[in-house]
């Protein structure tokens, strides 16, 4: 197939070049547009970024000579340019919520790695193995604006990948009551050690905004379509801490759960086997071979030896112990700005692409 030419908007972030890393080589997408803020505009990509790249391969030669385009200021030459774009802004979210759904209203999808449009309505939020149904919405949100080929597709946070994921192999059991304490990388923020020095050694135990919407996201992400409406799943009810750790990237999770119908570990264990993919036949570039791999070793997983399996699109889990207070507790691991954030907006632009909404 031709490949699709595709625009990243805030390119010279950390989300951004972890964008441009994924996509070096992509077998449908090729980066052919790099926007920014107006201080990045007008500069090559090396330049823009001189210093500041974080990703531990080279720039890809073609974007290093790319010249960056202005989000705002550029839009009309840039729209002509390509054929979607990744949205990871860092900006205030009403000026993201603005700009998103000027590119749809110019006919562009939108696939955002922002949170600015996440509770919107009618705006799917996706994460591919879990809930592909959903994009159903983008027909109802077309015909809501008027838009005919533009749309906006949000993922979720980076927080929530691990446990949502291994919940939803779970749901047979009917989960109650689930309780994480989320241990978070620094790139979360987009910080490397040498950019924040003061992590070094060091746990902050707040991440402002994080556990709300660690809380509530996972409850739209199992939600059902009725009457064109999206209603919000119910239960279960779920409490979560949040706290930053001296690691660079991987967000590990310390969940614990009550079921409705307490499983044994058996049970657990072959619902996480034989957890039916619903993309598995689309065999979609970006998706790992195995979703959750579970560590049979009670040391496992560890951030750095496990964040990067199946290229950092891989769910592992280990450590499945009964619980006093709940009934199991486990560790759960997800690579957060590859499965979390850009990783996981590629392997939902490639459902898109299947689905024929791109």
């Amino acid at each position: 197939m031709k490949k699709l030419k595709v625009g990243i908007l805030g390119a010279t972030g950390m989300i951004g070049q972890r964008f441009i890393q994924l996509l070096e080589n992509h077998p449908w997408f090729e980066v052919t547009i790099v926007a920014a803020s107006p201080q990045s505009s007008g500069k090559r990509y090396e330049n823009a970024v001189l210093n500041r790249w974080k990703m531990d391969i080279p720039i890809p030669t073609h974007v290093k000579k790319l010249i960056v385009k202005s989000v705002e200021g550029d839009i009309e030459s840039i729209v002509k340019q390509i054929d979607f774009v990744f949205s990871c802004l860092d900006m205030d979210k009403e000026d993201i919520k603005r700009i998103e759904e000027t590119y749809a209203f110019l006919n562009v999808p939108v696939v955002s790695n922002n949170s600015a449009h996440r509770w919107t309505k009618d705006v799917p939020m996706i994460m591919p193995e879990i809930n592909p149904r959903q994009l159903e919405l983008i027909d109802i949100q077309r015909k809501n604006r008027g838009w005919n080929k533009g749309f906006i597709a949000v993922k979720p946070n980076c927080s929530i990948q691990s446990y949502v994921s291994i919940l939803t192999a779970l749901k047979k059991f009917k989960p109650l009551k689930v309780q994480v304490v989320s241990m978070q990388a620094i790139s979360g923020a987009g910080k490397t050690f040498d950019s924040w020095p003061e992590m070094v050694d060091n746990v902050i135990p707040l991440i402002v905004g994080e556990e709300e919407k660690s809380e509530n996201e996972p409850l739209k992400i199992w939600g059902n379509i009725t009457n064109d409406k999206l209603l919000i799943a119910k239960s279960p009810n779920i409490s979560v801490v949040c706290v930053r750790i001296p690691v660079s990237n991987g967000h590990m999770a310390s969940v614990s759960v009550s079921f409705k119908i307490k499983p044994s570990r058996h049970q657990i264990l072959d619902a996480i086997k034989r957890f039916k993919n619903p993309i598995a036949e689309l065999h979609l570039p970006s998706a790992p071979k195995e979703f959750i791999h579970y560590f049979s070793e009670e040391n496992r997983p560890q951030t750095n030896i496990d964040r990067d399996m199946g290229h950092g699109m891989e769910i592992t889990m280990g450590r499945l112990h009964e619980d006093k207070h709940f009934d199991w507790k486990f560790v759960a691991l997800s690579h957060n700005t590859i499965r979390g954030a850009a990783g996981g907006a590629i392997l939902m632009a490639e459902l898109l692409v299947k689905k024929g909404y791109i």
